[in-house]
């Protein structure tokens, strides 16, 4: 069992479900339909909370200096792309934080740039998702022991609640699922 690589890709199956919510949001601002600004504020939210801090978190803070304990380069291989494309995602969030607080004033060509922002954010994440799922993990499960797999899961716990807060990754999930259940269109 890969348990903290497993953990990981669980966060990611929740982050690519919040790009789905943050595409459809991006597709009816460009379709100048109205969307209440707290639905971009609870997406900022849960990118800035769970993925950044949560997710990239345990992978700065503990996976990668593991990995680079155990011999994978950070220059010029997958730790330095990734760490490279979590700037850009942040970069991405910020430009999706301005633009929103904009639209929330009532400046509706701020949504058009909400929009563009998140399209770019989404695809960056999803390709991002793909590289870590399908090669970076793939490296540390074979680089990992079984024992260290179980000692990075419990180094997880231990830091997602000392940067969120107990309770918080479960109140960032039924956010979720609150948001998800509101952006379903009609009929389904």
């Amino acid at each position: 069992m890969h348990e903290a690589t497993t953990i990981l890709r669980q966060e990611h199956d929740a982050i690519l479900r919040m790009l789905d919510a943050t595409e459809e949001v991006a597709r009816r601002l460009r379709n100048h339909e109205r969307v209440e600004p707290q639905v971009l504020d609870n997406l900022l939210e849960f990118f800035r909370q769970f993925a950044d801090r949560c997710h990239h978190g345990k992978e700065e803070d503990l996976l990668f200096p593991l990995l680079e304990k155990k011999g994978m380069s950070r220059g010029g291989g997958p730790i330095g792309v990734m760490l490279m494309e979590h700037d850009q995602g942040r970069g991405l969030v910020g430009q999706m934080a301005t633009a929103g607080k904009e639209y929330a004033t009532g400046d509706s060509p701020a949504g058009l740039r909400w929009a563009a922002a998140a399209t770019d954010y989404a695809g960056l994440l999803r390709e991002h998702i793909a590289k870590e799922n399908e090669v970076l993990f793939v490296m540390a499960e074979r680089m990992l022991t079984p024992a260290e797999q179980q000692e990075l899961a419990l180094a997880f716990d231990k830091n997602e609640i000392e940067k969120m807060g107990a309770g918080t990754h479960e109140r960032l999930h039924a956010m979720m699922d609150k948001l998800l259940a509101g952006l379903q269109p009609a009929g389904r």
